[in-house]
């Protein structure tokens, strides 16, 4: 099957430079004495940023031309989808997931599965784009055009899909959605 990602991979970290480590660093609450999961992570642009303040942070996406990008940044690439991660049940004490939500297949099993591997007392971070605002909704028309298969989430949306013993805060800035969960 044909993958945008494998195409847009050796452009992404141009096209979308990642600027936001303080306010990463802040919301994910690092530094940390462990790994860092980046699920759905990419070509490694936010993980490469947020290395130096964890033990490692492991990259896992299903696209190999963004992983191969990854690599090139000498992180360790995991080709894996988000619904079924090959870790142990508590491995992580961070895990971010970074505008990758609305491009798995199964958010509902995909979120089940970060809350499976995030340790107890750990923190989970996903960034959407908030489909409730206008430049969200263009997008999300665009990547449907471009036969996308995304499917954005409001972050009330994104949290019902959470269980309920999870800590949930949202913060939000511009267009982006930070749902921060505490397990």
């Amino acid at each position: 099957m044909f993958d945008h990602f494998d195409v847009l991979a050796p452009l992404y970290d141009r096209a979308i430079p990642f600027s936001r480590l303080d306010w990463m660093l802040r919301v994910v609450n690092l530094p940390v004495d462990g790994l860092v999961l980046d699920a759905g992570g990419g070509t490694g642009r936010v993980a490469a940023a947020l290395r130096p303040y964890a033990r490692d942070v492991v990259v896992a996406d299903v696209s190999a031309g963004m992983l191969a990008q990854a690599r090139n940044k000498q992180l360790t690439g995991l080709r894996a989808p988000s619904e079924r991660l090959p870790f142990p049940e508590n491995t992580f004490p961070r895990i971010i997931m970074v505008d990758a939500l609305h491009h798995v297949s199964n958010q509902r099993q995909t979120l089940a599965e970060l809350w499976r591997v995030l340790q107890p007392g750990g923190r989970l971070v996903i960034e959407e784009p908030d489909i409730r605002t206008w430049v969200v909704k263009f997008v999300a028309v665009v990547e449907k055009l471009a036969l996308m298969r995304s499917h954005f989430l409001s972050p009330p949306q994104i949290v019902a899909l959470l269980p309920p013993q999870a800590k949930v805060q949202v913060e939000r800035e511009s267009y982006n959605a930070w749902v921060i969960v505490e397990k």
